[in-house]
């Protein structure tokens, strides 16, 4: 009997879910950013969230729950109900983590993909008054100084990492480091002058670059981007291999329902063809993905591809963190 009454229950609860699955949603979303106000990854969320959440017919609230390279967040989202009521907004660092952090409080398969959104160029850009001016001149600088040559990012595992990472890869050698909680903070403090260069994504750095606040050096891709037409790319600069375009997907909890992640993958896919949603994409220098890579099965690809070209790397250095 009570062997009855708790598969009985069990299917009750299983015919509970299945119909908020099918009202869904109900109420406020919210969708985790694991960065700082400011930042890329904030102003994609916020324009893409406002398109998906009027398909929706209701509002996605974004939560900025930035630390440890993006790790906090993920992980905040990683623990919670898999109702399709929390979902994430992360990047490439889905496919590094688990490489460059001895112990995550999740694994990745606790997250599964909903649909890619946009990438987004980095930039490698110096401070005002370094004396390089281009590509050429700044690994001449880092020749001449190898030990005195600072490079900031935006904290262990996070995109600005990566690149930096890639960087000194390509050039052989090792350079200081300087890890922070964002890139907001790192851009602030290589306006102060504290450090020599970074690596960051344009949709930060544009503003800052076109009023001559920092440098820009080159853009990290195999091609310009038509906001900054005369910045040449790495690989025109003979530095080929440095590529740090930064894509952007969402994610929910594992075990949220199919018919969830089948309505949360349509909204996306209408945002992507939207054209207000593309010219806001585009002005903050991101390629908007193409409607078809709105699935699971496009996002999970992009960053397993991801995954087999800087694992590699980043198993070629020592820079792990706890």
């Amino acid at each position: 009997m009570k062997s009855t009454k708790k598969l009985f229950a069990i299917a009750l609860a299983g015919i509970a879910f299945g119909a908020a699955a099918q009202n869904y949603p109900s109420r406020p979303v919210t969708l985790v950013v694991p960065y700082p106000p400011g930042g890329s990854s904030d102003a994609i969320a916020r324009i893409i969230g406002t398109s998906m959440g009027l398909t929706l017919k209701q509002p996605i609230i974004i939560e900025n729950d930035p630390g440890a390279g993006g790790t906090v967040g993920t992980a905040k989202v990683a623990r919670s109900p898999n109702d399709g009521y929390w979902l994430l907004l992360h990047n490439v660092g889905m496919a590094v983590s688990p490489t460059l952090y001895r112990r995550l409080p999740y694994k990745n398969e606790d997250l599964v993909p909903i649909g890619a959104v946009a990438t987004v160029p980095s930039i490698l850009v110096a401070r005002r008054d370094l004396p390089a001016k281009n590509l050429e001149e700044l690994l001449a600088f880092i020749k001449k100084n190898p030990s005195n040559v600072n490079f900031g990012h935006s904290g262990v595992g996070s995109a600005a990492h990566l690149c930096g990472l890639l960087f000194q890869s390509s050039i052989k050698s090792r350079l200081t480091t300087i890890a922070y909680k964002g890139g907001a903070p790192a851009l602030n403090d290589l306006m102060g002058g504290q450090f020599d260069f970074m690596c960051e994504q344009a949709t930060l750095l544009l503003p800052y670059i076109q009023s001559g606040k920092v440098k820009a050096i080159a853009v990290a891709d195999k091609k310009r981007i038509p906001q900054l037409p005369n910045l040449p790319s790495t690989d025109e600069s003979g530095l080929p291999g440095v590529e740090a375009g930064v894509w952007h997907g969402i994610y929910a909890p594992r075990g949220t329902p199919k018919e969830v992640i089948d309505k949360v993958s349509a909204a996306l896919e209408v945002a992507l063809r939207d054209k207000d949603v593309q010219k806001r994409l585009t002005d903050i220098a991101a390629e908007v993905s193409p409607p078809q890579d709105a699935t699971p099965a496009a996002l999970a690809r992009i960053q397993q591809s991801d995954t087999e070209k800087l694992v590699p790397i980043l198993k070629a250095t020592s820079e792990y963190a706890d």
